[in-house]
């Protein structure tokens, strides 16, 4: 018997503008499974149902596969999470868009020298080719965009210190009118936006990520009409600049990534004029250590990073690591913990992780929902253990 609020396969189906076969294929493929089953098999969706498949839907339309959008999406996803991820596409829209531009304009020039000279440009047939081949960076960079989002969510709704991490960090900067500032790793370039009332007016600020994608984030974020800001996408461990050519070099949880962290610092220094400054950040072992108890209690397989990244560049080990090309090494540290009341923000948080949560958590999704709404109905408190470095060129 049908239930109010719900419809059939076929009202679903002519909802949402496709066919029933389509329905049942996303539910066979444990996408979208419906929400109500009778005894005798009938299947039944709810309004839920359709604001899950409205996403799978546009994930689709954007270029994803079905394996891509199966780890993508989690049952019973509220509205907060959806409206994040709606954010999300939006951007990688634009981003689309102007990667469609691009391919356009290649085509226009290339085909307009076939017309002029009468043979093929190859140069610019390869520039078409590196054109057409985004498609897959930008879908990494969807990905990657959406977990630094869910972090940062985390920790600006329940940090205890009111301050904020990035205000704090760029106070540790010292930045002053006339400085030449190189920031490696800038990602969306949300710590300038954070503090852009506060910066002086004559300074000169490259933004640097090796991802193309996150720079058109930080464009955005910081506006491209204010020419205090430049950006330019290139690997750290070849910084392209000549010696002596900043005041400050910002580093923001970015060294411990770094595969050749000595060739990073020596070039990082090289860039550096005397007495120029590096502010590096990084974080200690005991930071957010319970979130990691948290999954193991659930399922002791899981693990929610592949590496222990302060292990290579952390508060415990930083000093040593940098007083081999810097001097006047601080150490700086961030007062603050969590103290989470809500589980989808923190579930949102795991999800994001570069471990194998995922492998264990999404086919079991209700349960895990259920075991941190436990956890955090009280209030679920996370230690934070970060901070940074704040230290000068040493001269050779």
């Amino acid at each position: 018997m049908k239930k109010p609020g719900y419809y059939s396969s076929g009202e679903f189906a002519k909802m949402a503008h496709i066919s029933v076969r389509t329905v049942r294929y996303y539910d066979k493929q444990n996408i979208l499974k419906p929400s109500y089953v009778t005894e005798s098999g009938a299947r039944f969706y709810s309004e839920a149902d359709l604001a899950r498949l409205q996403q799978i839907l546009l994930l689709k339309y954007l270029g994803f596969s079905l394996e891509d959008i199966r780890n993508l999406l989690v049952e019973d996803i509220d509205y907060k999470m959806l409206r994040n991820s709606l954010n999300l596409q939006q951007k990688l829209i634009v981003d689309r868009i102007e990667q469609m531009q691009l391919v356009a304009k290649a085509i226009a020039d290339t085909t307009e020298a076939i017309d002029k000279e009468q043979e093929i440009d190859w140069s610019q047939m390869l520039n078409l080719i590196h054109l057409t081949g985004m498609e897959n960076s930008l879908k990494g960079q969807y990905q990657n965009a959406k977990n630094i989002s869910a972090r940062i969510r985390l920790h600006k709704r329940f940090s205890k210190n009111e301050q904020g991490w990035f205000p704090w960090l760029y106070e540790q900067c010292g930045i002053e009118s006339g400085m030449r500032i190189l920031e490696i790793g800038c990602g969306n370039g949300t710590i300038w936006r954070e503090n852009i009332s506060g910066l002086p007016g004559k300074v000169h600020i490259v933004l640097n990520d090796i991802s193309e994608g996150m720079l058109r984030d930080a464009r955005r974020e910081v506006g491209q009409e204010d020419s205090r800001f430049s950006f330019h996408s290139f690997d750290c461990h070849e910084i392209p600049y000549e010696q002596g050519a900043f005041d400050l070099v910002m580093a923001n949880h970015v060294l411990f990534y770094c595969d050749n962290l000595s060739g990073v610092l020596g070039e990082i220094r090289r860039v550096l004029k005397p007495g120029g400054r590096l502010v590096c950040s990084t974080y200690g072992i005991s930071h957010m250590q319970e979130v990691t108890q948290l999954v193991q209690s659930f399922n002791s397989q899981i693990v929610l990073a592949a590496e222990r990244l302060y292990e290579r560049f952390g508060m415990e080990n930083g000093e040593a690591l940098l007083s081999p090309y810097f001097t006047d090494i601080q150490k700086r540290e961030y007062k603050d913990e969590l103290f989470v009341t809500e589980a989808e923000p923190l579930i949102e948080y795991i999800l994001s992780c570069h471990g194998n949560q995922n492998q264990y958590i999404l086919d079991r999704y209700k349960d895990f929902r259920n075991f941190v709404e436990k956890k955090t109905r009280k209030g679920f408190r996370i230690t934070k253990c970060a901070g940074a470095f704040v230290c000068n060129r040493r001269e050779k």
